[in-house]
């Protein structure tokens, strides 16, 4: 489906099926494949199309998910959801050490099913995760995904820059669900 800019009906064009938990994955690059501008942070590539989608799928979440290197690159701060940060350190980012309690916990991946089902287990059924590439790569590696979100920005970089998978090679295939164009920004939804 192609849709135009005064789409709004995000709620229709993104929703989860509502019988089962729901692991969406949300990811940015270029046209170019880069997952990050110059600055190393993938907030400088993004978009008001990007930043539509992504405050839509944050404000449907039940929990959101990022990779602890990813918090700290991109300055992640208290959110109005609960964030896990997946780390090998069991180590708080700065931005978000200052958080109420209970609304940032600290969990290493390990087997991916277990993790998933850790998240399930406290209730929440709708998980964003927003990356980074190696968190990604892993999860899909485990088979949890059911969901990538992706936003490809009309911009060339260059460079020798991260891709959103980033780890030992992986096949998996994806079934496309949904393709909105806004000014030249592709937003995808791809079924795992």
């Amino acid at each position: 489906m192609l849709v135009g800019p005064d789409t709004d009906d995000l709620a229709e064009l993104y929703a989860a099926p509502g019988d089962r938990p729901w692991l969406r994955v949300n990811m940015v690059s270029t046209v170019d494949g880069a997952a990050t501008g110059d600055s190393g942070r993938s907030g400088s590539i993004n978009n008001a199309a990007d930043k539509r989608v992504f405050d839509h799928l944050r404000a449907t979440a039940d929990v959101i998910v990022v990779g602890a290197g990813t918090a700290r690159t991109e300055g992640y701060g208290p959110a109005d959801r609960p964030i896990v940060v997946v780390s090998r350190r069991d180590e708080v980012p700065e931005g978000l050490r200052g958080a109420p309690p209970g609304s940032v916990l600290v969990e290493p991946l390990g087997d991916a099913a277990g993790f998933r089902r850790r998240l399930v287990d406290r209730g929440w059924t709708r998980i964003l995760c927003e990356g980074g590439p190696s968190l990604l790569h892993d999860l899909l590696r485990g088979g949890v995904v059911d969901e990538l979100c992706t936003t490809t920005v009309p911009r060339l970089v260059g460079g020798p820059g991260p891709r959103i998978v980033a780890g030992p090679a992986l096949d998996v295939p994806l079934r496309l669900h949904t393709l909105l164009e806004v000014d030249g920004t592709l937003l995808a939804r791809w079924l795992v």
